[in-house]
């Protein structure tokens, strides 16, 4: 019967693919670049594969590399979970979660203690980010919002968004029976991240006179709501993240047109963690109770 590789082989193969560098996989596994080297080689021959392509100066994995790394990559992080769910302390464990803020506010905050009064024997660390800010390097996990498949890590799609015209009770009252009229007389609020999201959403509703009066552009998706429910203007709010404000009455849905963005919000397990097990545990919950709203 042909033996089996290694478990170290694997595992370096896995960091090694991640990283794209011998050097670096050899600092995260604190060994020798040669030592990284030598145990690829090692399970290049035993599978009679070439998994990387060596140049020069980068290092690339081939197309069966990539099949491979894509195959037993989950394996591996289902296998550390596995060991380190045995061999756990009895101290609690301290996970790490960064987060937009706004995700943070509306969604994760008001659910978690779901989670926390489950698992008592859990300490966490909640990082919230501005768009602008990059996951933090130290977090476990990320919930990251791009309008592309984060690079890294193990990653699960949560939800999409849309953006939908919102503004207070009183301007509701006063615009919504005069059409698209609003959009030419009220300052318009949009995110720093997205100055041309109010021009996109009004080529989708068609509208031929778009002529604004004035655009204001905030960093934080909070301080627009905000700005919007305190009658500073008309504003894009992104669902289903923003429902609590309509629900609330905080805000009113001026406009029945929606801007359908490739904009997800993405949950990403970074490799590398020594707290797999407590890690899945927040993960399969953040699954659970995130994925597919709406």
């Amino acid at each position: 019967m042909r033996r089996l590789a290694s478990i170290r082989g694997l595992r370096t193969f896995c960091i090694a693919a991640k990283c794209l560098s011998f050097k670096q996989a050899a600092e995260e596994l604190y060994i020798t670049p040669s030592a990284v080297s030598h145990q690829v080689k090692q399970l290049e021959e035993h599978l009679s594969l070439t998994l990387f392509e060596r140049q020069t100066r980068a290092l690339a994995l081939t197309k069966v590399g990539i099949q491979f790394y894509k195959a037993i990559q989950p394996i591996m992080h289902e296998l550390d979970s596995t060991i380190s769910e045995f061999t756990s302390t009895q101290e609690n464990t301290v996970i790490t979660i960064s987060m937009p803020e706004f995700f943070a506010s509306e969604l994760f905050i008001p659910r978690l203690s779901e989670w926390t009064n489950l698992h008592k024997d859990f300490d966490l660390q909640v990082v919230t980010l501005k768009p602008s800010q990059t996951s933090s390097k130290t977090s476990d996990l990320s919930i990251v919002l791009s309008n592309s498949l984060p690079s890294a890590g193990l990653i699960d799609e949560l939800f999409s968004l849309s953006y939908v015209p919102a503004c207070n009770q009183t301007i509701y009252d006063e615009y919504a029976d005069q059409g698209y009229a609003g959009l030419n007389q009220l300052p318009l609020i949009v995110h720093r991240a997205r100055p041309w999201a109010w021009h996109q959403w009004a080529d989708r509703a068609m509208i031929d006179d778009f002529n604004p009066k004035q655009i204001i552009e905030l960093d934080s998706m909070f301080a627009i709501a905000r700005a919007a429910q305190q009658g500073m203007g008309l504003a894009l709010i992104p669902m289903p993240i923003g429902a609590s404000w309509f629900k609330e009455k905080l805000l009113f849905n001026i406009y029945k047109d929606a801007l359908v963005t490739n904009d997800r919000y993405f949950l990403v397990q970074h490799e590398g963690s020594k707290n797999v097990y407590a890690m899945r545990t927040i993960s399969e919950w953040i699954k659970a109770t995130y994925q597919n709203i709406g």
